[in-house]
C-alpha cells in the first residue's frame, strides 16, 4: 500500500510543467540575452531606476528590460537564475516571469497581482510590476 502512495507522489513531482504560450517564451529569451549583456554591470536600485525612467521617457523605451534584469535580484531578494538564450529549459525565475507575461497577455490582473505578491516584498512590488508591464508592452 505504501509503495503505491510513494509512487503516486513521485509521479506528481515528475509531471511536466504547464505549457507557457509562445509570446512569453519569446520575451524570456529576449531577457536572457539582456541578462547576458548585464552580467558584469552593477546592480541597480529599483526605486531610483524607475524614477529615472519616468523622468526621461524618450530614453526609457530601450532600457526597461535592462533595468528589469539588473534589479530583478533585488526585487526577489535572491540571485536569479537565467539560462542561456535558446535553452528549452526554464529556471524557476524564468518560469515565474513567463507566467507574469502570460497573465498580462490574458489580461488576468488577479493572477498578475498574486504572482507579484508571492515573491516580491511589498515596497518593491509596484516597481517590478511597472517594469514587467513595460517590457511586455514593448515586445
Amino acid at each position: 500500500m505504501h509503495a503505491v502512495v510513494y509512487k503516486a507522489v513521485e509521479e506528481q513531482r515528475l509531471a511536466p510543467a504547464p505549457q507557457i504560450a509562445d509570446r512569453p517564451l519569446a520575451i524570456i529569451n529576449h531577457l536572457r540575452m539582456v541578462a547576458l549583456r548585464c552580467r558584469s554591470a552593477a546592480r541597480v536600485d529599483l526605486d531610483q531606476a524607475c524614477a529615472l525612467l519616468l523622468a526621461d521617457p524618450a530614453d526609457a523605451q530601450m532600457r526597461h528590460a535592462e533595468i528589469l534584469m539588473r534589479g530583478f535580484g533585488q526585487a526577489v531578494e535572491k540571485r536569479p537564475v537565467f539560462h542561456r538564450p535558446g535553452s528549452s529549459e526554464l529556471s524557476f525565475d524564468e518560469a515565474w516571469l513567463a507566467r507574469l507575461f502570460d497573465a498580462i497577455e490574458r489580461e488576468d490582473d488577479d493572477s498578475f497581482r498574486f504572482l507579484i505578491q508571492s515573491r516580491v516584498s511589498r515596497w518593491r512590488q509596484r516597481n517590478l510590476a511597472f517594469l514587467v508591464r513595460a517590457v511586455s508592452d514593448q515586445f
